[in-house]
């Protein structure tokens, strides 16, 4: 079972927000789908989730075209920044309703989550801090049964406690179930080790579609003396650079191969990668 999306493009007038994306998105798979703020990413999911539809190309679940089709966005959930349930709805009360489409809801999964997360089920969303109206979102979301789960921003106004829960709660229910989850999320270092597969997105167009390993090691970090560097990295990509007094930092594209003394090598962790990927990527 997959999901593919197919040369996905949206246009807002004169913004292209997606450009000609085509990906897939394997059942039992965890995949990060990262970039800068108007990156895209938001409009992919609302894409998928049937809340936009695209300018041109497609999304097929397992070959067919999701767009109007109740059968096949019953097995989708998408969990964005918008609030699209009334806020004046109890949180028991949406739980309760969560089977009027997606027939596979487990109502004693959300409610032991509420319990996990000290929710108040007997709350209004509009009661809720900004916290946990995100935690109550994404409860729906992972009790929904769905097959694909969409997790736009899921950590928006949690603490340290609630992060470290909701990364171990994502991981047992990938495990029982191996619904495919798709996180999209700033905090891409904490969230680094879930993930399997990154997309990464810079100004609407898709610039890797890795195993989260192969792309970590596509890339290597050299620091030294400025001077040590810049003749080191003469002739390689780099894709970024920073200097701090004598001392440079980049990031190459590639292997390091012999490495002269007075220069320290390592490998960049995921946040790091992006940053360098989309450092000349206009603010959205």
């Amino acid at each position: 079972m997959s999901i593919e999306l197919k040369t996905l493009t949206k246009s807002y007038k004169k913004n292209l927000a997606l450009d000609r994306v085509s990906l897939t998105i394997e059942k039992g798979t965890i995949c990060g789908l990262l970039g800068r703020n108007g990156a895209g990413k938001t409009t992919l999911v609302n894409l998928v989730g049937n809340r936009d539809f695209p300018t041109f190309g497609e999304v097929l679940l397992d070959g067919v075209n999701v767009r109007e089709n109740d059968k096949a966005l019953k097995k989708i959930y998408c969990m964005g920044a918008d609030d699209l349930i009334p806020v004046n709805m109890k949180i028991k009360e949406v739980v309760s309703s969560m089977r009027y489409f997606y027939k596979s809801a487990d109502l004693n999964y959300a409610e032991k989550l509420c319990k996990d997360f000290r929710l108040d089920m007997t709350k209004r969303l509009s009661q809720l801090s900004t916290g946990y109206r995100t935690i109550a979102k994404v409860i729906f979301a992972m009790a929904s049964g769905a097959d694909y789960i969409f997790l736009d921003e899921p950590t928006l106004g949690l603490d340290a406690n609630h992060r470290e829960l909701l990364y171990r709660l994502i991981l047992e229910r990938f495990e029982e179930t191996e619904a495919a989850f798709v996180i999209s999320t700033h905090l891409i270092d904490e969230c680094a080790g879930l993930f399997e597969r990154c997309f990464i997105l810079r100004e609407g167009t898709l610039i890797a579609d890795e195993d989260s390993e192969t792309l970590r090691s596509s890339a290597f970090v050299v620091d030294g003396k400025t001077e040590q560097v810049l003749l080191f990295t003469s002739g390689m990509e780099v894709i970024s650079r920073s200097e701090l007094g004598t001392l440079s930092s980049a990031c190459v594209k590639g292997k390091p191969g012999n490495v002269p003394a007075g220069l320290e090598i390592s490998k960049p962790s995921l946040q790091q990668l992006l940053i360098a990927m989309t450092a000349d990527e206009k603010r959205g």
